[in-house]
């Protein structure tokens, strides 16, 4: 029988053949390695800067399984706080979002300022000289760092540069950031819902194009009841289209977008009241880094998928969605709306109108897609068939977005962190 570190994947280049075994989902002793080799090693997103703009700013959220607090300090300064208190491991900060000077702990009012160290022990005369505030701050994650405003933390002090781990994910990056002179922030508000399947099937919907056609009929017969002709454009064969593997399991979808982007790129459903507005801001982006490449930022649209739970949807509004697994076959997923900084109300509400009409949990896409990946993990129940096909275009040349070689790209890597003795032993090493 094969070690089962060793068959998670089955590859055959020459044949064009790709297969993952149906355990990838279903088995918990994969989950505990994927929480081991995957997400205590990598770079894993946790906020926006324009989250914390003011000192005392803080966000408490999630973090690969981790509570943890994004704060901007009484220094400026963007930190990231583990929540939980260094006396007993009582979480410190128990609300979403505010502004705060300390944050101090319910159980027994140790408090800690905005920086993480401790400034308050009830009863300190009853400690031994041994006992040092300083020894007792707010533990930090093991790296921290920033890449166009967008924050990420890693466990792993081997790791590489959060520079480096981005690779070509960087250039996609900067579309999105390059949408603002002032900068991007990301619009108040949270969306907050879960997924009974396992948290890597979103990872292949997030960037399938595949399934677009069958899987969202509603929404295309919508846009053709608006008066977007979809013709020619994505919704069959996309022009100016490609799929790309951007190293260290980041993968992206580009393609021409067809029914308009709050950026500066008009359609008849946006009003011809609004066509100036939006030309002159395309002049302005023309201005700014030439026709070529403001047609890219204004006119495309990329669904990018950073290793390993970061999807960035730069599509008819921006959004940003992470997700974590609780157990093989549940996941909770959280997603915020990102624009320009400079935005008007007018433009503001056409992009949020946009963002939920689509993406939102009530939206057009997302029951369509939660559904389908529900539909998945209640079939793996079917054993017999062992293992799932992602070979599509596997030949080409030149992926579609309709191929699924975003999706190899992301498995290749996971199935190295999971499944590669040699490179642990060279990390640990290191």
């Amino acid at each position: 029988m094969k070690n089962p570190d060793e068959d998670y994947i089955y590859e055959d280049r020459d044949s064009g053949i790709f297969r993952v075994n149906r355990r990838a989902f279903t088995d918990p002793e994969c989950l505990e390695r994927e929480r081991r080799r995957i997400f205590e090693t990598c770079w894993i997103y946790v906020g926006h800067e324009s989250e914390v703009p003011h000192a005392g700013d803080y966000r408490s959220r999630n973090v690969a399984g981790r509570p943890v607090i994004l704060v901007r300090g009484d220094d400026g300064v963007v930190r990231v706080l583990l929540n939980t208190c260094t006396h007993r491991g009582a979480m410190v900060c128990r609300q979403k979002s505010g502004t705060a000077r300390i944050f101090q702990c319910p159980y027994h009012a140790w408090t800690f300022d905005s920086r993480g160290r401790l400034v308050g022990v009830p009863g300190e005369d009853s400690y031994g000289d041994g006992f040092k505030r300083d020894d007792l701050a707010l533990g930090v994650p093991t790296r921290l760092d920033s890449y166009r405003g967008f924050w990420f933390i890693c466990f792993d002090p081997a790791v590489q540069s959060l520079y480096d781990y981005l690779a070509g994910a960087r250039e996609y990056i900067d579309l999105i950031a390059d949408q603002s002179e002032l900068g991007m922030k990301v619009v108040a508000g949270q969306q907050s819902y879960s997924a009974r399947a396992n948290w890597k099937l979103l990872v292949e919907n997030s960037y399938d194009g595949y399934h677009g056609l069958p899987t969202h009929q509603r929404y295309f017969s919508f846009l053709g009841d608006i008066g977007i002709d979809l013709k020619g454009s994505n919704a069959a064969a996309p022009p100016r289209q490609h799929a790309a593997d951007l190293g260290n399991g980041h993968a992206v979808v580009e393609y021409q977008s067809a029914w308009g982007r709050p950026i500066a790129h008009w359609v008849p459903s946006f009003g011809e009241d609004r066509k100036a507005h939006f030309a002159g801001i395309r002049r302005r982006f023309d201005e700014r880094f030439g026709p070529e490449r403001a047609r890219r930022i204004c006119e495309t649209s990329r669904n990018l998928g950073i290793f390993p739970n970061l999807v960035i949807n730069d599509i008819m509004a921006i959004t940003v969605r992470t997700f974590y697994p609780l157990s093989p076959d549940y996941m909770e997923i959280n997603a915020w709306a990102l624009a320009p900084a400079e935005e008007n109300a007018q433009d503001s509400a056409l992009r949020l109108d946009n963002f939920l009409t689509f993406l939102g949990p009530g939206g057009f896409a997302t029951p369509d897609d939660i559904e389908m990946l529900e539909s998945c993990q209640r079939g793996f129940a079917n054993r017999e068939v062992g293992w799932s096909d992602i070979s599509r275009g596997m030949k080409r040349e030149r992926p579609s977005i309709t191929d699924e070689m975003q999706m190899r790209a992301f498995w290749r890597r996971w199935n190295q962190l999971i499944s590669d003795p040699a490179l642990r032993r060279a990390r640990s090493a290191a």
